[in-house]
């Protein structure tokens, strides 16, 4: 099964944000996904707004975090963190963090397998972004023959991403100092910048998001389902991955 070859890599731990009520699609959606390839995984609600309370956020964000972001949005950034608690309790060597509207882009498996490998090599304390959500890539001149990973300065996004222990504690320590003040994508950035954790992007990429391809909606986008959508993605995908990273 997938699931035992992926802990022979170290990926021991496979998180999913989700929200408790209203993506039942979702739900259904990611069970048959993962269950084809026989991927075992914890979907992470704990942060969702019927949950809220004063003291629960203040552990996390900054004070006026609700003048700032829309209850959706801080229960998705909430379930991010809370993910990242799960993999410290659970001692994951590396995890997987998806959103709940995932589309994987040809052989998953292989691919995550090869990505685990070679984070091997990696010094501790990373985050690798699997998806193609910003539609960004490594310039053409970058890229080396047998190699997947390339250091980056930000983050294309968090509807999947791989991490390693340390990365989750350090995130976690930052925490009590520095509270989360925005969405989690950005607040990734963020954490970047502050040295807290180094990003590498996986090329080519081996997800990208439902809500952003134009084939589903998500738990905070307000974009639906739409056919046009997904022309227009696939347009720009072309363009981006395949011409425009010629000339960076």
């Amino acid at each position: 099964m997938l699931h035992v070859m992926l802990q022979e890599f170290g990926i021991d731990g496979i998180y999913v944000v989700h929200a408790k009520k209203g993506y039942e699609l979702h739900e259904a959606r990611i069970r048959d996904l993962f269950g084809s390839f026989g991927m075992e995984y914890e979907l992470v609600t704990e942060g969702d707004p019927s949950c809220f309370s004063d003291e629960l956020l203040h552990q996390y964000f900054i004070p006026e975090i609700r003048d700032v972001l829309r209850e959706g949005i801080i229960s998705c950034t909430l379930n991010h963190i809370l993910s990242y608690e799960r993999i410290v309790k659970n001692k994951n060597k590396f995890a997987l963090v998806f959103e709940n509207d995932p589309f994987f882009l040809g052989n998953f498996p292989e691919k995550i397998a090869k990505i685990a490998s070679e984070a091997q090599k990696l010094d501790k304390g990373f985050m690798i972004s699997l998806e193609n959500t910003t539609l960004e890539f490594p310039p053409t001149r970058s890229l080396r023959k047998g190699q997947l990973l390339y250091e980056a300065s930000r983050g294309r996004c968090a509807g999947a991403y791989m991490m390693d222990l340390e990365a989750a504690r350090k995130i976690l320590e930052d925490l009590k100092t520095r509270k989360c003040h925005t969405v989690i994508d950005w607040w990734h950035n963020s954490l970047i910048t502050n040295h807290i954790v180094r990003m590498y992007w996986a090329d080519p990429p081996l997800t990208e998001q439902g809500s952003h391809n134009g084939r589903m909606a998500s738990t905070i986008s307000s974009k639906n389902r739409n056919l046009m959508r997904q022309l227009q993605w696939n347009v720009q995908k072309g363009y981006k991955m395949y011409i425009a990273r010629w000339f960076k």
